[in-house]
């Protein structure tokens, strides 16, 4: 059942792309180095092309990221060249895909000059190559199921976005491959293969079978729409392609149907519903026969048909002897739930990993003028609008300075403190005085100690994974295949550095505010007193008595208030004015690609206004009305004048008043400096914690990664063979190789032990040694090789040595000695002498045989071997 459909590509007639380049960038540059970069580029572009769709590609990895290198080439250079019937006509043809002709008419094939449609079966080649090269992998191990995976969503991904975007693309009626129904029918077919591809993941993992029933099941309904969706089509059917399409479509709609309903079974069994068990494998088997007879040519189900067949016959035989349970009709059974593990990827440029745009520098002569001429345009305009509001400004504080303003009416009493101090003082202490300032610098270090642990901990993540990855590359050398961790977070750690700088620039700004409140505070704190003491604190004088409770005051206050909010106004248009940006080369572009021309008068005047055009009035109104302000100022204090009366006496009391107007000043300022920074701190704290998460997600994703690689090590190596460790020749049997003999003993001498070799054979069973000297049999001398010498006019045995035998396993604590398993006619057990069992084997003993020795005692180098007597 290892079937995968595969698409086609497109076959394009050759097309030289420099020429014409060339001749663009030489009309629209002027001569230069920037003009031979182009040129340069235009060439390897041309050679790009060749190279992509010039000729036929391989079904590898390097072919398609070719490319799609081209495709991405293709969506940089869009705004770059008019491509067009007008402008650069350049005429890409490129044939269908399935429609193979007639004898004499040749395939069919399409030529458009459009840019659109060259980048739409370039697009259309990256699926179908993407889909060869996803039929050709090895779906056995894990590597090819997951790039199997990876490219048929890639390939629905491709021709979901063709079939999106070919309409529109082309302006005309495309061919039939490219069309919106073809598309996006192999779009869905693409998808269910991903999906097929994760069900065969999940059963070779051995998942649980009600998760691989789900998969499965959703497999099925993939491709019984896409089958659907071919039979709905009136122009499908048509191409010899489809039409060996359907029944591989068909047939794998029943297989996944057929696994989803055998899954389901072993989860019926599992519960004990062996009816319904029973239902659902006589299901599969229905499925499985209909895929047998009907399209047997196409795909091969013995092995499924088998599986299930032999788990029916086994239910069914329970059932009849055991459970008795009722089968269930099919209509009666639950419907198997759906689980989807794919998803097309979606076309999003570059979608290349190496892509490289060849023309990065490169923007149209006209587009640069025009952008240097509205650069010039929006200077003058910001220029003269802040320009025209810095004079007024200082025409304003001129006329004030001239008028001895406002300092000339902060106090008319000279007893008791002016009202307008009393209502900074006021204000002042609503908004907290001295101890709101205290608190909100207490709390700076606070905050910034958060956002530095959050930078650190991320840091730290990164860190500790990344000495984690060295050791294991360290450990594992060339076996620990994956990216450095070094170079992955590369970008974070430069994102990190950024942050850092900016904490520490915070750290400089938090110091010049404190060293500013150290110079202002004793006159803030004069602020933030009760009234009586404010009084106490303030010099007295004697001015004229008929100042006090002058109406004329009261306007020159009110007016000088009016003054300070056009001001402030000001301040915030200015700072308005040179927050707006505005990129133009996108627009420029576009208005070269329509028109092959820029008119950019019309469009810079059309876009200065729409962006400036609202803060021009404001300004012009602010003027208007400072104007206006100016004038009532001077006739109320030409009234004024009159009636105030010199005194010498209020210069010290006037010098303290200001001091204490300053201080508000300061006071306002450094409140909304301490607030912008705790706000910047607390901003921060967001940004730094979403780049905390992206640093834990990470690290997340790389140690599971590193688990499932361990992992893989692990078992690959568990599987390599290992050689046992052999112990030193005994004693005896150096001895007994030397050529001397030992001397006789009353006591029986143990049987020797058989070396293992590479080529072990097994020995004839030696005699015991006789006591009589004149008798003795010389015992069996061990070979060069290891292997064990016979008697003269003996043959080795083919079977295994008699009882305790065998290679010199070493005895460990808690595993007894090695014993001799009972073995088959044949089985030759010295051919497995190699492999050190991890596992202590079962005692068997023959009628008759002696017992076999225990653990081994001290003092003893080897287990004691039983004596045998002479038959």
């Amino acid at each position: 059942m290892a079937t995968f459909i595969s698409v086609q590509s497109k076959k394009a007639s050759e097309v030289d792309l420099a020429k014409p380049l060339c001749k663009f960038i030489q009309q629209t540059y002027p001569a230069g180095e920037a003009q031979a970069d182009h040129s340069r580029a235009a060439e390897e572009l041309n050679k790009l092309r060749k190279s992509a769709v010039g000729r036929p590609l391989d079904k590898h990895e390097s072919s398609l990221e070719t490319l799609m290198r081209y495709y991405d080439q293709l969506c940089s250079i869009e705004p770059k060249f008019p491509f067009s019937e007008n402008q650069i006509c350049v005429t890409f043809t490129w044939k269908d895909a399935f429609d193979k002709g007639s004898l004499f008419g040749g395939s069919v094939k399409l030529g458009l000059a459009s840019l659109g449609y060259e980048k739409t079966c370039v697009l259309f080649n990256c699926g179908a190559l993407a889909s060869q090269i996803a039929s050709e992998q090895n779906l056995d191990n894990d590597e090819g199921l997951k790039t199997a995976a990876k490219h048929y969503q890639f390939a629905s991904g491709a021709f979901q976005h063709i079939k999106d975007t070919v309409l529109s693309a082309l302006n005309r009626e495309p061919t039939v491959d490219i069309s919106p129904d073809t598309v996006g029918t192999l779009s869905l077919i693409m998808l269910a293969q991903a999906q097929e591809v994760f069900f065969l993941k999940a059963t070779r993992d051995k998942m649980k079978d009600a998760i691989i029933a789900k998969l499965a099941n959703q497999a099925a309904d993939y491709y019984g729409d896409a089958f659907k969706q071919c039979q709905y089509k009136d122009t499908l059917p048509k191409y010899f392609y489809f039409q060996e399409v359907f029944p591989v479509l068909a047939a794998k709609h029943c297989i996944m149907q057929a696994n989803a309903e055998y899954h389901q079974s072993i989860l019926a069994k599992q519960q004990k519903k062996f009816g319904e068990e029973i239902g659902r494998l006589q299901h599969a088997s229905d499925l499985v026969k209909t895929v047998a007879s009907r399209y047997d040519e196409y795909v091969n189900v013995k092995d499924l048909s088998d599986k299930i067949s032999r788990a029916l016959t086994a239910a069914k035989k329970d059932n009849d002897f055991i459970y008795h349970d009722r089968v269930p009709d099919l209509k009666d059974l639950d419907p198997i739930g759906k689980a989807s593990l794919v998803k097309s990827t979606s076309v999003v440029v570059p979608i290349s990993q190496k892509f490289t745009d060849l023309f990065e520098k490169m923007v149209p002569l006209a587009v640069q003028q025009s952008l240097s001429l509205y650069n010039q345009r929006k200077a003058d305009l910001v220029n003269r609008s802040i320009a025209q509001m810095r004079e007024a400004t200082n025409l304003a504080n001129g006329v004030l300075a001239s008028l001895n303003l406002p300092a000339a009416i902060e106090d008319v009493s000279g007893d008791s403190v002016p009202q307008s101090i009393l209502q900074k003082s006021k204000s002042v202490i609503e908004q907290g005085g001295i101890q709101t300032i205290d608190q909100l610098i207490k709390e700076l270090p606070e905050l910034l100690q958060r956002n530095r642990e959050i930078l650190d901990e991320s840091l730290r993540l990164l860190g500790e994974e990344e000495a984690t990855d060295n050791d294991l590359r360290t450990k594992f050398k060339e076996r620990w295949q994956r990216t450095p961790s070094s170079e992955l977070y590369k970008p974070l750690r430069t994102e990190g550095a950024n942050f850092s700088n900016i904490l520490d620039k915070a750290i400089q700004a938090d110091g010049h505010v404190k060293e500013r409140y150290q110079t202002h505070r004793d006159t803030i704190s004069l602020l933030c007193k009760p009234e009586p003491e404010l009084n106490a604190a303030i010099p007295s004088a004697n001015p004229a008595k008929t100042m006090q409770g002058s109406e004329v005051v009261s306007v020159l206050r009110s007016l000088l208030a009016s003054l300070d909010e056009v001001k402030k106004e000001r301040e915030q248009l200015e700072n308005d004015l040179k927050s707006v940006n505005f990129d133009m080369t996108s627009k420029f572009l576009t208005a070269l690609a329509q028109d092959g021309a820029i008119n950019e008068e019309a469009i810079s005047v059309t876009e200065l206004d729409r962006i400036y055009g609202s803060l021009t009035h404001k300004v012009q109104e602010t003027l208007k009305k400072q104007d206006e302000l100016l004038k009532n100022i001077q006739n109320a204090h030409q009234e004024f004048s009159k009636m105030k009366q010199s005194n010498s006496e209020s210069n010290l009391r006037e010098d303290v008043l200001k001091n204490l107007a300053v201080a508000n000043d300061n006071f306002v300022e450094l409140v909304a400096n301490l607030k912008e920074g705790t706000k910047f701190y607390n901003e921060l704290t967001e940004i730094l914690l979403k780049f905390q998460n992206k640093c834990s997600d990470i690290v997340f994703a790389r140690k599971t990664e590193r688990d499932e690689l361990l992992k893989d090590l692990q078992q690959s190596i568990a599987r390599e063979p290992s050689a046992p460790s052999i112990p030193s020749q005994p004693a005896y049997q150096t001895a007994a190789a030397g050529g001397s003999k030992p001397a006789a003993s009353t006591t029986p001498t143990p049987a020797p032990r058989t070396m293992v070799s590479s080529k072990p054979q097994p020995p004839a069973r030696p005699p015991p040694p006789m006591i009589s000297t004149a008798n003795t049999v010389p015992a069996p001398v061990s070979t060069a090789t290891g292997a064990t010498a016979s008697p003269a006019g003996s043959s080795p045995a083919i079977t295994g040595p008699s009882q305790a035998q065998g290679p010199p396993y070493p005895t460990y604590p808690g595993y007894p000695g090695y014993c001799q398993m009972p073995v088959p006619v044949g089985y030759n057990p010295y051919t497995y002498g190699q492999y050190n069992l991890p596992y202590a084997p079962q005692m068997y003993q023959n009628p008759g045989q002696a017992p076999y020795p225990g653990p081994q005692q001290p003092g003893y180098p080897y287990p004691q071997q039983p004596y045998y007597p002479q038959q």
